[in-house]
């Protein structure tokens, strides 16, 4: 029984390693306005992330927020979530490949030519 608890202890160390400085972050600035036509938010904390956003009386926001990676590269997101959802851009996000040109060639051409019954 005691083996096992210092297994657990042990591992539960493991899986919890110590706090990084995110913890210990602290605002720097932060705003919020919000209007019966909408709303203006802005964050920013002392470990580099950054946060705007944008809003109107229909529920659709614009926004982009930032942040660095422990290896000092930041990352940029700029959003829009509108009534076709939530939309982000960024360098740092996965694109699927590039349509092959045989393939966007039978696209177009099946758009040119559509079917008749």
């Amino acid at each position: 029984t005691f083996q096992l608890l210092i297994c657990t202890i042990v591992g539960l160390a493991a899986a919890f390693p110590g706090q990084s400085e995110d913890v210990n972050a602290e605002v720097i600035s932060r705003s919020e306005d919000v209007r019966p036509d909408g709303f203006t938010a802005n964050l920013e904390t002392t470990n580099g992330i950054k946060e705007e956003r944008v809003g109107d009386e229909h529920g659709n926001i614009k926004g982009s927020f930032s942040y660095e990676t422990p290896e000092q590269e930041t990352i940029q997101i700029t959003y829009v979530a509108d009534e076709n959802g939530y939309q982000p851009t960024g360098a740092h996000l996965p694109t699927p490949p590039p349509i092959p040109a045989e393939i966007q060639r039978a696209l177009e051409w099946i758009a040119a030519h559509p079917h008749s019954e």
